[in-house]
């Protein structure tokens, strides 16, 4: 703009020293009309000429303008395009849920404590410490008739709980051939992060590799998830590999409830659990010409044997790895309608996994074939391992989902879930205090029974004002049902492993679209069989249950409500 100023001033003075010269040379110009005439003629010229120079400038500052504006404009471009390249590395999602749970249990069955006071009590003194395994066992069916071996039953309630659930998701596309995706996770109620639960008899009382995010725990962060995905895009087939700590809890079809993308590939009617592995993809859409068609073969470790445990260097250990195989086919998805298989195989299951706990009690067996029992009253924490290999495990499940708004122009989804799973026992577990009970893959007093286990899990959605979505859920589970559901989010225990039936309903109610919303909900759970979710022991009705069954807490009947507000972003 300055530039613009210097050249008009130097029009000025070029137009006054015209004029000038002009009257210097012409003496007689106020005596000639001629001369006169030609002067205004010149003067006119040069009036003509500033007009056509101040035209000329103006235009000239409006194209400056305007390129200072598309410099303005163009800066930005760039500024953009940097902070894009920048977040292209690695960007980051938010998610914090504050929750609110009230669990109130019903006829809860509880051992007598003079049943329980028996196996701390001398042999001398007519108790059970220091007895061998056949004079123990002898002693327990002695009791079968007995007061003491009917289970005391009491309601247990916990008026109100609360716990944060806190995630960093993390995601980076590398090229448009590879990518990377994780999730970093804290899950404490409010008020306890000792990070370990005391033992009540089930797999969710223990911190394991496999809920360490997904259960209460403390208030440290940890890995859920971390891997890498290599895309090579074949002619007709498209292949996807993919290696690191799987994507595998909250899989399809929990992202209704979870109101949220689907949150993992496995299947969650038989397969929620943490795991480490691989998996390869085959796009099989163009080939068939079958929507969504497509194959996933899968591979993770549940267990590793030769690292870090007590037989790990020692020579008469015989525990193996437990490895776990399996895949998933999408058999049809033209987003309205969809069908998933899902197959999974586990070799050499084993009475536990590593992890850590504190256990009431301890049972050892001594070196003369006696027992001794002793009570943990100080809430010593112990490290749990497993000793045995109990058998293999396969499991199966269908999904299908379809979505009515093109039928009755209403978002309704349906979906309905078949599940089953088979056990192949090998041996019974060497832990003493399992091998007192016999307890082996799903079978106890020894016996070594293959057993097939069935599920029914269905569901709808409906919406409703306000944008707000309202869900009824229900799933069933018989007496042999056992999946690797252990990591499902729930304070009560993982409603997709019970043996019995549970219902469920929500409302979610969006307060900022999707990334601020509050959900009302509560369930039911209607136990029938003992040890839900626990590969150990042969389960039994709830209404047959004796002391020896209820040995740790066995649930009946539960109620679970809840309220949470979430904020995700």
């Amino acid at each position: 703009m300055e530039k613009n100023k210097s050249g008009h001033n130097k029009l000025l003075i070029l137009f006054w020293a015209i004029f000038f010269l002009v009257a210097t040379f012409s003496p007689n110009i106020l005596m000639a009309d001629t001369e006169v005439d030609t002067l205004k003629k010149q003067l006119n010229q040069l009036t003509e000429m500033m007009q056509n120079v101040e035209k000329k400038l103006a235009a000239m500052e409006e194209k400056n303008a305007n390129k200072e504006d598309e410099i303005e404009e163009m800066d930005e471009r760039l500024n953009e395009a940097e902070l894009h390249t920048a977040t292209d590395k690695l960007s980051l999602g938010v998610e914090l849920r504050s929750r609110a749970d009230s669990i109130h249990y019903q006829d809860m069955l509880t051992a007598p404590d003079a049943f329980m006071g028996m196996f701390f009590t001398p042999a001398a003194s007519g108790g059970l410490n220091g007895l061998t395994k056949a004079q123990i066992q002898a002693a327990m069916g002695g009791l079968a008739s007995s007061p003491l071996n009917v289970p005391e039953k009491n309601d247990i309630d916990n008026d109100l709980i609360f716990t944060n659930r806190f995630r960093i998701n993390m995601k980076a596309k590398i090229n448009p051939q590879l990518s990377f995706a994780g999730r970093l996770a804290a899950y404490k109620v409010w008020g306890d992060s000792s990070g370990v639960q005391n033992y009540q008899g089930g797999m969710n009382d223990v911190t394991l590799d496999g809920t360490t995010s997904s259960l209460p725990n403390d208030d440290s962060i940890h890995l859920e998830r971390a891997y890498f995905n290599y895309k090579n895009s074949g002619k007709n087939v498209p292949v996807n590999f993919s290696l690191g700590r799987r994507p595998s809890t909250e899989g399809p079809p929990m992202e209704y409830g979870e109101y949220s993308l689907e949150g993992g590939s496995p299947l969650s009617h038989i397969i929620n659990w943490q795991f480490d592995g691989a998996s390869l993809n085959f796009g099989l859409e163009e080939m068939t010409d079958i929507p969504g068609a497509a194959f996933k073969l899968c591979y993770g470790v549940g267990f590793e044997s030769d690292f870090g445990n007590s037989t790990t260097l020692k020579s008469g250990s015989q525990l193996d790895d437990v490895h776990l195989f399996g895949f998933i086919v999408n058999l049809f998805d033209d987003d309205t309608n969809s069908a998933v298989f899902n197959f999974a195989h586990a070799f050499d299951i084993t009475d536990g996994f590593t992890g850590q706990t504190v256990m009431p009690f301890t049972a050892t067996e001594n070196p003369d074939g006696t027992y001794t029992f002793e009570q943990n009253d100080g809430g010593y924490i112990s490290r749990t391992e497993p000793s045995t290999n109990l058998g293999d495990w396969d499991a199966a499940t269908l999904l299908l989902r379809t979505n009515l708004t093109e039928k009755f122009d209403k978002d309704i989804d349906l979906f309905l879930s078949f599940g089953w799973s088979h056990t192949s026992p090998d041996q019974t577990s060497a832990n003493p205090f399992y091998n007192l009970m016999g307890y082996g893959l799903l079978n106890s007093n020894g016996e070594l029974e293959s057993r097939n286990g069935y599920s029914l899990y269905g569901g709808a959605i409906f919406p409703m004002p306000l944008d707000a979505r309202w869900g009824f859920e229900y799933n069933w589970g018989s007496q042999y049902w056992f999946n690797f559901t252990g990591a499902e989010d729930s304070l009560v225990d993982s409603k997709l492993g019970v043996r019995g039936q549970v219902f469920e309903t929500y409302y979610i109610q969006p307060i900022s679209s999707d990334n601020f919303f509050v959900k009302l909900g509560a369930r039911y759970y209607d136990y029938e069989y003992t040890g839900s979710g626990n590969p150990l022991g042969e389960p039994v009705k709830i209404s047959d249950a004796t002391s020896m069954d209820a040995l740790f807490p066995v649930a009946d009947k539960v109620w679970n409500a809840y309220l949470s507000a979430t904020v995700r972003f």
